[in-house]
């Protein structure tokens, strides 16, 4: 699937994209890609000289190959994102190119933080100068979701503490208490994984000098952000 996104008075405006001649008409900030097929890759090729390899999404990267810079200017971040459902919370890898002003992202799954972003780009004016922007805002929006995620976590134990203090606690009761307690350790260790990851992403951004000084000082904000996070997952 492709999501092409263009700016108007700093907004981010969704492209209809349903041929390779619409894609070659529009002037995107933004080209999300998720799951695309060979012949949207194709399009891709044909319309920005991009190749999507099948494989770029594999979480068998070193990390010297997650973040890296091509001689040609390209920017390469592969970062991973947290979703937090009722299923099975998990990091999903995201692969980032930015090139020629343009922010291609590749993923698997529907990913909370992007639908998050492209509702308030949507809304709020001036929120998006460029595709630099674009991807502040998602890392942004990461350390926000996982904030929210920690919040919830927060939440369960106290519910889990409340059951097992006010009433008598037999072996099932205990051993449900153990099990909430063990999914939400689990989802704790995802969010400090996924604000590990957002930091090294971000920290890159900022050695590589891609950034221009309000960008720069977002960015320093979005680390302090994640400091803050840290105290509590550890």
């Amino acid at each position: 699937m492709l999501n092409v996104f263009a700016l108007a008075n700093g907004r981010l405006v969704q492209e209809e994209i349903d041929n390779p001649d619409a894609l070659a008409s529009t002037l995107p900030v933004w080209v999300d890609m998720e799951s695309p097929s060979p012949i949207e890759k194709g399009w891709i090729s044909a319309r920005f000289g991009l190749t999507i390899p099948d494989n770029i999404v594999d979480d068998d990267l070193e990390e010297s190959a997650r973040f890296y810079e091509e001689d040609n200017g390209e920017l390469h971040i592969r970062s991973d994102f947290l979703i937090d459902d009722d299923v099975t919370p998990r990091n999903v890898r995201v692969a980032f190119i930015l090139k020629d002003g343009v922010l291609f992202s590749v993923h698997g799954e529907d990913l909370p933080v992007f639908r998050l972003l492209r509702l308030r780009a949507r809304r709020i004016p001036a929120l998006i100068g460029d595709a630099k922007d674009v991807l502040l805002k998602l890392y942004d929006a990461d350390a926000e979701y996982s904030a929210d995620a920690l919040e919830g976590i927060y939440d369960s134990l106290e519910k889990v503490s409340a059951r097992v203090l006010k009433q008598d606690v037999d072996d099932r009761a205990a051993g449900d208490a153990l099990s909430a307690i063990a999914k939400e350790e689990d989802l704790n260790g995802r969010i400090r994984r996924n604000v590990m990851d957002t930091r090294r992403a971000v920290s890159f951004m900022m050695r590589s000098r891609m950034l221009n000084a309000e960008q720069f000082e977002e960015a320093r904000q979005i680390l302090r952000d994640i400091d803050s996070l840290d105290s509590h997952t550890a």
